[in-house]
């Protein structure tokens, strides 16, 4: 299977002109002018329940096609692609974490985290630049995320709240994805293991050069993040949702 790879020049992420309306609503969910993220950027994304959070990470997930604009992402049109190559895109490049974790209960801690390694040759490579064995390298991710070994082999569905979404954060960083997507992944959590959560997420980005789009309602911790956007003042579906 061929690697791909994304220009190095390329911004993490580039959206211009760009409308969404999901079938069967009668207006808009998502009209921006423009929207750029560089590479190895932090950027902390605000908004309030509808105003079009989940609609952006699907448009830069490559879930959804919008209907007019473009979605760029590490330089590639992600718009122009057939589903299964933006399927293909999106696993090689973007490491999720859902608000949900969506980890799957019948498998064991490390068989989640080296989920992407199965589905993506780019990432298994990536990740073998790391260690000498998947596992290995897996492994070395639950230490620095605070995980213990005593943990590993136990079904996801014994852990608590916290330790799962550590499993969820690993399983997006595992092969270094150029782009981490966080959707409200603290928003289970008391304020001091939001900190400490953030702390190791953050030198996890940093240390593979990865952008991170990290949403959240939860002011209090943008102060972290090299630039705050609140969807409401870029998202102009947003607005007219507000005026009506």
């Amino acid at each position: 299977m061929t690697l791909t790879s994304a220009p190095l020049t390329a911004p993490a992420i580039a959206l211009r002109e760009l409308s969404f309306t999901w079938p069967g609503q009668p207006h808009a969910a998502l009209e921006l002018d423009h929207l750029q993220v560089a590479s190895g950027e932090h950027v902390f994304v605000s908004g309030k329940s509808g105003s079009g959070k989940s609609t952006l990470l699907a448009a830069i997930g490559g879930i959804i096609v919008p209907q007019a604009g473009r979605v760029e992402v590490l330089g590639q049109a992600l718009h122009a692609l057939p589903a299964a190559g933006r399927d293909r895109f999106r696993v090689d490049h973007i490491g999720f974490i859902f608000q949900q974790f969506n980890l799957l209960p019948y498998l064991s801690i490390i068989d989640n985290v080296l989920l992407p390694c199965q589905f993506s040759a780019y990432r298994k490579a990536r990740a073998l630049q790391q260690g000498a064995t998947l596992t290995e390298v897996a492994q070395h991710l639950l230490r620095t995320l605070d995980l213990a070994p005593s943990l590993w082999t136990r079904p996801v569905t014994q852990l608590s709240i916290g330790q799962q979404q550590r499993v969820a954060a690993a399983r997006a960083l595992i092969g270094r994805p150029e782009i981490i997507v966080a959707d409200e992944p603290t928003s289970a959590l008391d304020s001091d293991r939001q900190q400490a959560f953030l702390d190791l997420l953050q030198h996890e980005c940093a240390q593979g050069g990865a952008a991170l789009v990290f949403v959240s309602h939860d002011l209090r911790l943008a102060e972290r993040f090299d630039r705050l956007l609140a969807l409401e003042s870029i998202n102009r579906a947003a607005r007219h949702e507000e005026a009506a």
